[in-house]
């Protein structure tokens, strides 16, 4: 099986879930801020919203979802289902943060639909749900043909030829003898 294409890939594979927790952890600055908050609600876990932080149009509501907890708890989700699908399937090849990009995108467009910060809006949805639809639909797609055409995780041949590919060929060095291959 020829070395993979993407030299990125492993890079991408192992930042997966870590990058899930990473905005997960980002969320809570937003707490902190009062911002990216959602419709009003009386539920119990709602937030309050000091007055200086609400929006002009909801400006006597003070609870409202708290987007940024439910985005948060979506992160944690998507880094424990990114980490549990590749340990169950073995996706490799870049799968698992196309998987991570599926999850993400998907969690985006119901949080997406709570928010009442101005947006730009094209044809009825917020700019942000259709770079969501748009990013989605390409992580699809390539997981489903990373799927197809490399199935399973990388080989040790795939990875070796990779280094390889990216070292360059292997030269001796000041200080050794020629007959000696050092790889990089």
């Amino acid at each position: 099986m020829p070395a993979p294409r993407d030299p990125a890939a492993g890079v991408r594979h192992a930042l997966a879930p870590g990058l899930a927790l990473a905005q997960a952890i980002g969320r809570l600055g937003n707490y902190f801020n009062q911002e990216l908050y959602g419709r009003p609600t009386d539920l119990p876990w709602a937030l309050h919203i000091d007055a200086a932080h609400r929006t002009a149009r909801y400006a006597d509501v003070s609870t409202y979802h708290p987007t940024f907890l439910y985005e948060l708890l979506w992160d944690l989700g998507v880094a424990a289902l990114v980490i549990w699908a590749d340990r169950r399937f073995r996706l490799g090849h870049g799968r698992a943060f196309a998987l991570y990009v599926v999850a993400y995108t998907v969690g985006r467009g119901w949080i997406e639909a709570l928010r009442i910060d101005p947006a730009h809006r094209v044809l009825g949805l917020r700019l942000n749900d259709w770079t969501s639809v748009v990013v989605l639909a390409g992580a699809v797609v390539f997981f489903v043909l990373s799927a197809r055409r490399h199935p399973g995780r990388e080989t040790p041949e795939e990875l070796e030829a990779l280094r390889h590919d990216r070292s360059g060929p292997t030269r001796p060095g000041p200080d050794v003898d020629s007959s000696t291959e050092i790889t990089a």
